[in-house]
């Protein structure tokens, strides 16, 4: 039958589904230790990036992709998450500091802690898809997250909707079926939003990626070629939104629709 077909949009869609809960049951197995959380998104987001471009590096063995990006990006992932715990401790004692105080002043601190939290969120959005993505500096990655969650900022606000509304119908739509969705997030819910908001972080990411576009080469008149195939040659010339991009994508990654170098890594600003 062809609703059967292993090449059709169905077994298509259960085959990504499939690998979907295999990344989630990895990545929350490899967030038990707490401070590998970061290695673990880089690693489910670099699963996820390649789901959505059909592309895995191993068909079949999404567990090994899962392994190796993990391996890959644990010592600049988990520096990362370090730092995102610091700026949390901060975010959490000024929250309970502006909370004891009164009047007028306590409420414009609370609107800047609101902010602060917003800001963050933003950025914290954008640190580990990056890192799975590109090779760059720790530094770079933080300043690049939040540069990008502006630039990029309906793709952010899309995002970042896809959480909240995962999030609320989970737990907060429904209070008495808590224990489902938890053994569902535990199952499939992670791996489902971030394979979601890997759509629109692929739409983000055109802002950054270099673009390929098509010309043509006329031969001259005097070339030896006479047949209209050989007097125009198409030629792939590289074009980007920014002018010296500090964004080096991974060369492991993407397959055909990753920019082809021109020779050597970008200078890192």
């Amino acid at each position: 039958m062809k609703m059967f077909d292993p090449n059709g949009p169905l077994m298509i869609a259960l085959g990504k589904l499939a690998d979907i809960v295999i990344c989630n049951i990895m990545f929350c197995l490899f967030s038990l230790p707490v401070f590998t959380v970061g290695a673990s998104l880089a690693a489910l987001f670099t699963c996820m990036q390649q789901l959505i471009s059909d592309e895995e590096k191993d068909e079949g063995l999404i567990f090994k992709d899962f392994w190796l990006a993990f391996k890959r990006n644990f010592k600049q992932a988990t520096a990362i998450w370090l730092i995102c715990l610091l700026i949390l401790a901060f975010l959490f004692a000024y929250y309970w500091v502006t909370r004891s105080m009164a009047g007028t002043a306590g409420r414009v601190y609370q609107i800047t802690f609101y902010l602060l939290a917003l800001v963050f969120l933003f950025g914290f959005l954008y640190l580990f898809p990056l890192q799975a993505r590109y090779e760059n500096t720790v530094r770079n990655t933080l300043r690049n997250a939040w540069l990008l969650s502006v630039a990029a900022l309906p793709w952010t606000l899309l995002s970042l909707a896809v959480i909240i509304a995962a999030v609320y119908i989970s737990f907060f739509m429904n209070p008495a079926a808590v224990d489902l969705a938890t053994y569902l997030w535990a199952v499939c819910g992670f791996g489902i939003v971030a394979y979601l908001d890997s759509f629109f972080f692929r739409k983000a990411f055109q802002k950054i990626d270099p673009k390929t576009v098509k010309v043509k080469s006329h031969v001259s008149e005097g070339a030896v070629f006479t047949d209209e195939e050989h007097r125009e040659q198409d030629l792939m010339v590289q074009e980007s939104r920014y002018s010296a991009p500090d964004w080096n994508r991974r060369d492991d990654l993407f397959g055909d629709d990753k920019p082809k170098s021109t020779g050597g890594k970008k200078k890192r600003r």
